[in-house]
């Protein structure tokens, strides 16, 4: 919960990922320079995303990987490059919509602003704005009688949220932004910002069973990798294989960027990774041979009020361990090996798991494991945690899953 509210942004996120990973004993090496063999935990930040690897002693070239993957981005409305709007005597910003973001969480929630930005030295700036600043006002139900048999919301037109009175002025947000980090706004040149619900996750449910919170899709995956892969680096045993957390950028919209699944962030990692160890070309291909990666995103736990909605013999429940998602046309990546290998690694860590496949009526969803197994040619398994409420701005978890998560993904990563 404490990770969620301090990541609102992909670039929080990756941040705060690094920081639990340096307690762990990691440390950052730079893309530009020259990597060491030694062994030991590293990562990589490049934007929204983290490429973080342990090395354990004795480990040689044609090592294979173990590999947890993430995503760090969630569907939300993000600041077009000209942002200062309004109409009506009403000051507002000019947003656009992120990903297959449900339109009506976002009404008449108080919303803050976050992301990075781009100073004229070309450094980068993260920035929290987590107060009540922004909000996208529904139209009263007396001006639409008829909204209760169907809410339909134009992006371009309903979702401009407002943030103040007056005629909007050219530079306002900017001028607002530098002034809370103390800059001078001539020096902000560039900026990738985002609204965020400043509603803190809870504990609900007659037991406190539930958490509800934002972006859970996926920074709990992500969350419980970075903690699976510090334990992992801090136990007593060497793995016999290199554990890694691959949290990309981009997933919500199609993973296609330099820091999405689509993109050579990983290979190009793994492979300086087999090269600073004295490896060839031969020693990659072995490695690559022997690798498998979770591919960790949220899916759909059955809804109590559309269970048609559901494929009948498959009803995943909250706390009730992962689940193991399965699309035989390949929107998931899991085949029968990989359900093999998911279940002993869930006995071998006592925690238990489901079973997630879609409705035939229903258009199934996708993650980056397929995207990873056809790039990189490695055997790739699809899992998650049940969720209510995908893609809203505020979504439902049980309260052990988080934790249930992390023991597995450790056992993984530990083999």
């Amino acid at each position: 919960m404490s990770f969620l509210s301090a990541s609102p942004s992909p670039y929080h996120a990756v941040v705060n990922a690094a920081a639990l990973l340096e307690k762990a004993g990691f440390r950052q090496v730079r893309e530009t320079d020259a990597w060491d063999a030694a062994a030991g935990g590293r990562y990589v930040l490049r934007g929204g995303a983290l490429i973080a690897w342990y090395v354990p002693e004795g480990a040689d070239a044609a090592t294979p990987f173990r590999i947890v993957g993430a995503h760090t981005d969630s569907p939300n409305l993000r600041v077009k490059p000209v942002p200062d709007t309004g109409a009506q005597g009403w000051r507002q910003i000019a947003v656009e919509v992120y990903g297959g973001t449900l339109l009506n969480t976002w009404l008449d929630r108080d919303l803050g602003l976050s992301g990075r930005l781009t100073l004229r030295d070309r450094s980068t700036r993260l920035v929290n704005v987590d107060r009540p600043l922004l909000r996208v006002p529904q139209l009263a139900i007396h001006l639409d009688r008829q909204v209760n048999d169907g809410l339909k919301l134009e992006r371009q037109r309903h979702m401009t949220p407002v943030w103040g009175l007056g005629q909007p002025r050219e530079g306002d947000l900017m001028a607002f932004l530098a002034e809370e980090e103390g800059l001078a706004p001539e020096d902000v040149t560039g900026w990738d910002l985002m609204v965020h619900s400043v509603e803190p996750p809870a504990r609900l449910g007659r037991d406190r069973e539930f958490v509800a919170g934002p972006r859970m899709d996926d920074l709990l995956s992500v969350h419980a990798g970075a903690q699976a892969l510090a334990a992992v680096a801090e136990g007593s045993a060497q793995p016999g294989c290199i554990p890694v957390l691959a949290a990309f950028d981009h997933e919500e919209n199609g993973s296609q960027s330099d820091t999405g699944a689509q993109g050579p962030l990983l290979g190009t990692v793994l492979e300086r990774s087999v090269f600073a160890r004295g490896g060839s070309q031969e020693d990659r291909a072995r490695a690559w041979a022997g690798t498998v990666c979770l591919s960790s995103d949220t899916g759909h736990a059955v809804h109590p009020n559309y269970v048609e909605r559901h494929e009948p013999g498959h009803h995943p429940m909250p706390n009730g361990g992962p689940i193991l998602k399965v699309n035989v046309n390949q929107r998931y990546s899991t085949d029968g090996s990989g359900r093999a290998l998911f279940a002993e690694v869930c006995e071998r860590a006592g925690v238990p798991w489901q079973s997630f496949v879609s409705h035939n009526d229903m258009p199934c969803g996708t993650t980056i494991g397929p995207i990873t197994a056809a790039r990189h040619g490695i055997t790739t398994v699809d899992i998650g945690v049940a969720i209510l409420s995908m893609h809203s701005a505020r979504e439902l978890c049980g309260a052990k899953d988080p934790y249930l998560l992390a023991n597995c993904l450790r056992e993984f990563l530990a083999e």
